[in-house]
């Protein structure tokens, strides 16, 4: 004889227990019993058990009555709150400059650490608690972001900075814990777990279904707990303190109704168009569904206005496909309507779901029928049929229990054990600043390694899935070495040119020094090096760095420092040709030029008066024995270091020459002799000074154009 088997569950409320009794046949489930009681005392907070004593005897109750009609209970299925799970969003950044791939990898472990950052941070809400007594029950990208600029993916991406923003899910596990000891002090064993919101939409969103955008919103008394699936998944959990107890209590205050009896008009509101009230001074009111909802609209609009909001937050700012609403406070009137409005939907994309959407449960006839039983009857199948297993891994040694809502995975168990993720990679090796020619250069130091997984001491992943009892071992990936180079690895070959000069074929290479000493490519480079590389720019270093000096003497401006006043002769300086074309020696040059200096000319004194136009002497011109002669007397003398000069010595680039201004004086005869040869013949014996046929004496003052001789006596003349 085949015996039908019975589910036993549990739903704990904020207001109320539900217990429910389903019997299994061949994957149908019946309905046969429900009881429902209410807490005694504030004794549920936000879906946590404040009160386990309190709570225990309300389930002790439920379970002894149940068991005087269905024979003994030993296990129970449960759940968890949904209003209890936390969500928080969270954006962790790294910097990948000079890194050559972003493998998927490191795109999760990225992730892991704003799953992280949000657990941090859901923690910090609640001074008392640590981070990793939160369960993650799932987290959902929301976008990644590659140098500030939002992109698909970080696969084999270059840039500078990389960061993920997610929204995650936790549960704290002391709801879990003080959800155990409530049953044990009941006298029940927990069967199997679940989480309220993935048990209702088991029922009513088959997994067919879930690749659909869809909102479930279950209405309870004192809060709306919300889940959205996409891509065939949960995605993400929330909650808003407000729910139907908030409607009740404007029917309340609209109408002067005490909670019960307001309780059941704003259920009437919903089938009839119009409903008695009787307040609490006795008048009986009939009161139309239209001016009920407008005087309570807007309490309904609140309701509406903040499961909309969350469930935009929730799904990055867009409306799902579709909304189902569950739970006693879905019968609110017009709430429906109101939040397809507030989500842009048409109103048939927003419905309750009652027990009818449930195909595979009946019903005995004593039961009820609402949208209050779904989540109830949800966890019985749910939590049988993809019940939340708890499981025992090692982390380094330490045993680790966690909570398993899906697949469970090795960076679920490194988040359990409390492990900081953004501590797990090496540390980047110190960086080397350098100047190269005047420009500051960062080095950065070689990337760290990534941290070492192994499962049970076989390399591992962070996605790779985790079974109860695995040992995992993680060890910190090493830090980065500050990188070693050469000044060649740095720089490269240095640059060098070709060049004619005269006829000859020179090479020139550029000057490498190192905090002002000459260096070669070998040398290593070391933090804080001054590093210059450069050619000789003019034509003039070219000379120097190829030890050519003499033609760079010969080839610079010539100056003469005269009596303090400097002067450049352009007649004595060289010439520079490049290509054919003259040069400066402050020109540059290229590769390959053809480049040709020439000497400039050695100048006397005299040249140099000269070219300075200087009236150095007097002149007078005379005849003489019939000869014309050009008599000279000095009036301006030049000195270099005191000794004088004649016309014909020699002057040097950068002389310093002193003059000094003499009196010519008057010409007289006796000058001649400085300028003309006289041969006395032998056989004189005395001669006569003649100026322009008259005699005259050495000391005759000449003037231009005399006419003078030198008349010689011999003893045949005096006879």
């Amino acid at each position: 004889m085949h015996t039908n088997k019975k589910l036993f569950a549990l739903d704990i409320g904020t207001r109320s227990v539900v217990g429910i009794i389903l019997e299994e046949s061949n994957g149908r489930y019946e309905a046969i019993d429900l009881l429902v009681r209410e807490h005694k005392e504030r004794s549920m907070l936000d879906g946590q058990i404040h009160d386990v004593l309190s709570v225990s005897e309300i389930i002790k109750e439920i379970k002894e009555e149940l068991e005087s009609t269905h024979g003994p209970l030993e296990k129970v299925c449960v759940a968890a709150a949904g209003r209890a799970l936390k969500t928080e969003r969270s954006k962790a950044v790294v910097d990948i400059s000079g890194k050559p791939m972003f493998s998927k990898q490191d795109i999760l472990h990225l992730e892991l650490t704003a799953v992280q950052l949000a657990q941090a941070s859901v923690a910090d809400e609640n001074v008392h608690e640590k981070s990793h007594h939160y369960y993650c029950v799932g987290y959902s990208v929301l976008y990644y972001q590659l140098d500030g600029e939002e992109i698909g993916s970080l696969i084999d991406q270059r840039g500078n900075e990389a960061s993920v923003e997610i929204i995650a899910t936790f549960l704290p596990k002391v709801v879990v814990e003080s959800l155990l000891s409530a049953l044990d002090r009941a006298g029940l064993e927990m069967e199997a777990l679940t989480l309220e919101p993935i048990a209702a939409i088991n029922v009513l969103i088959p997994a067919s279904m879930r690749r659909l955008n869809v909102a479930l919103v279950d209405i309870g008394a004192g809060t709306s707990d919300i889940a959205l699936t996409d891509e065939g998944t949960v995605i993400a959990y929330g909650m808003v303190p407000v729910a139907g107890d908030e409607i009740t209590e404007a029917v309340s205050d609209e109408f002067l109704l005490d909670f019960p009896l307001a309780e059941k008009a704003k259920r009437e509101l919903l089938v009839k168009d119009a409903i008695m009230v009787t307040d609490i001074l006795g008048f009986e009111t009939e009161i139309s569904k239209d001016e009920a909802v407008n005087r309570i609209a807007p309490a309904i609009d609140r309701l509406a206005d903040s499961i909309g909001e969350e469930i935009l937050r929730l799904n990055n700012e867009k409306s799902p496909k579709a909304v189902m609403l569950v739970g006693g406070g879905s019968l609110t009137p017009e709430l429906p309507k109101r939040l397809a409005n507030k989500l842009n939907l048409t109103e048939n994309r927003v419905a309750i779901r009652g027990l009818d959407a449930i195909s595979s449960v009946t019903f005995a006839e004593h039961i009820h029928k609402g949208p209050e039983l779904v989540t109830p009857i949800g966890i019985a199948i749910a939590a049988k049929q993809s019940p939340v297993q708890y499981h025992t891994v090692y982390v380094n040694g330490q045993p680790v229990r966690l909570f398993e809502v899906n697949k469970l995975t090795v960076g679920d168990c490194l988040l359990a054990a409390g492990i900081k993720m953004n501590k797990l990679y090496g540390r980047p090796g110190l960086a080397m600043i350098v100047s190269l020619n005047g420009k500051n250069i960062t080095i950065p130091g070689k990337h760290g390694q990534p941290p070492v997984l192994l499962k049970n001491g076989t390399p591992c992943t962070f996605d790779d899935k985790v079974d109860g009892g695995d040992e995992l071992t993680v060890i910190k990936g090493e830090d980065g070495e500050r990188i070693k180079l050469t000044l060649e690895e740095l720089i490269g070959e240095l640059p060098t040119k070709t060049v004619i000069i005269n006829g000859t074929r020179y090479e020139v290479g550029a000057r490498l020094e190192c905090n002002g000493i000459p260096a070669a490519l070998a040398r290593e480079v070391e933090d804080r090096d001054d590093i210059i590389f450069k050619m000789p720019h003019t034509l003039e270093e070219l000379m120097k760095e190829l030890n050519l000096a003499e033609l760079l003497h010969d080839s610079r401006p010539f100056y003469l420092n005269i009596d303090g006043t400097e002067f450049k002769i352009n007649e004595f300086t060289g010439k520079v040709y490049v290509n054919g074309s003259k040069a400066d020696l402050k020109a540059p040059y290229e590769h390959l030029d053809d480049i040709r200096f020439e000497k400039g000319r050695v100048p006397a004194l005299d040249n140099l008066i000269d070219i300075l136009g200087l009236n150095a002497a007097e002149t007078l011109p005379v005849f003489f024995n019939g000869q014309t002669l050009q008599l000279e007397k000095e009036t301006i003398q030049f000195f270099r270091q005191d000794i004088k000069l004649d016309l014909k010595d020699i002057i040097h680039n950068g002389d310093l020459l002193i003059t000094k201004q003499k009196e010519a004086g008057s010409f007289i005869f006796q000058d001649i002799f400085n300028y003309a040869h006289v041969d006395i013949p032998s056989d004189s014996v005395g001669f006569t000074l003649m100026k322009n046929g008259e005699k005259t004496g050495f000391d005759a003052l000449l003037q231009p154009g005399d006419e003078l001789k030198i008349v010689f006596e011999n003893r045949i003349s005096q006879k």
